[in-house]
């Protein structure tokens, strides 16, 4: 197929495609009258790359699944190196879930210290059940 075809197919374009190309995870190949030409499995090195950067991957760490691929293996993540690849992406996912957890602690207790602080406000008013107070950013509180 050419490279129109292959991009209509995967979802992408063909600029994207020759960018894989570029990058070496796409096979160049040509066809006698000098057009580019894919196959099936070309297909499935696209499908990879596509769902590890759905996952998050970046480009360049598709690399060891689309050479799994490429060495014949009926799956892209059959290899050592892309075990690696997985083991780091979940090392950094488990970093990240730790950073928010953190910042959710520290949000939860802002907020619950503004929510006291509102509370002592209010029971601290002149005229109970008076106006609420108006927030600098406009509107009321509530």
């Amino acid at each position: 197929m050419r490279i129109g075809e292959l991009a209509a197919r995967a979802g992408t374009t063909t600029r994207t495609l020759r960018y894989y190309e570029s990058r070496g995870l796409l096979p160049a190949r040509r066809g006698s009258n000098g057009y580019r030409t894919y196959d099936e499995h070309d297909l499935r090195l696209l499908e990879q790359i596509r769902t590890l950067q759905d996952f998050g991957f970046e480009l360049e760490e598709t690399r060891p699944f689309v050479e799994c691929l490429r060495a014949g293996h009926p799956e892209g993540d059959l290899c050592p190196a892309s075990l690696a690849v997985y083991r780091r992406k979940l090392g950094e996912l488990d970093a990240l879930i730790g950073e928010l957890q953190a910042v959710r602690a520290q949000v939860g207790t802002q907020l619950a210290k503004a929510e006291q602080a509102r509370e002592e406000l209010a029971a601290g008013a002149e005229v109970p059940g008076g106006p609420e107070p108006v927030c600098e950013l406009g509107g009321r509180t509530r």
